[in-house]
């Protein structure tokens, strides 16, 4: 048992230790052998373990961003504004994310400060939703009547995602 044999040792006379396997020992040798490590050393060890350190949360945080960049979701553009006649205007927008968006509300106004949800709405396709990677829907807002050369801000806002917000002069 490795206790009795410990206690033993410690039991046994200064010349036991003058020959161990035919090694001349004495009590100062075997004091010095077990000493700690150096100061180098240990400032050494501080500095590989603070650098690995580094090393794993550089690679965490740059997966982190890499994965939050390919994640860009839902990302709505204006094509273009047709006022075919009044009481109509047509909004052709696009997504160029990653994920497929559906419409939920179209917003109109004469300022951003006072935007109104508008309801007369005709989407095509008609699930409001719009594919990902350049789809685009046709957004026909019906009965709305413009006044010529007056700017007019939209608001168009997804399920998800971030909205598009425009202004355009009517012609």
């Amino acid at each position: 048992m490795l206790i009795s044999s410990s206690y033993r040792l410690n039991k046994q006379s200064p010349e036991f230790l003058t020959s161990m396997e035919g090694a001349v020992m004495n009590s100062k040798t075997l004091l010095k052998s077990r000493r700690g490590i150096s100061p180098i050393l240990a400032t050494l060890l501080l500095i590989v373990i603070a650098v690995a350190a580094i090393v794993v949360t550089y690679a965490w945080i740059m997966t982190y961003m890499s994965s939050a960049g390919q994640q860009a979701g839902v990302q709505l553009v204006l094509d273009t504004v047709s006022w075919p006649e009044n009481g109509t205007i047509i909004l052709y927008v696009r997504n160029v994310g990653t994920s497929d968006a559906t419409i939920d509300a179209v917003y109109i106004g004469t300022s951003s400060a006072n935007l109104a949800p508008y309801t007369n709405v005709t989407y095509n396709p008609n699930s409001r939703k719009v594919t990902a990677d350049g789809g685009v829907i046709t957004i026909t807002i019906n009965g709305y009547h413009w006044h010529s050369g007056v700017l007019y801000y939209f608001k168009v806002v997804p399920k998800t995602g971030a909205p598009l917000e425009f202004s355009r002069r009517a012609p």
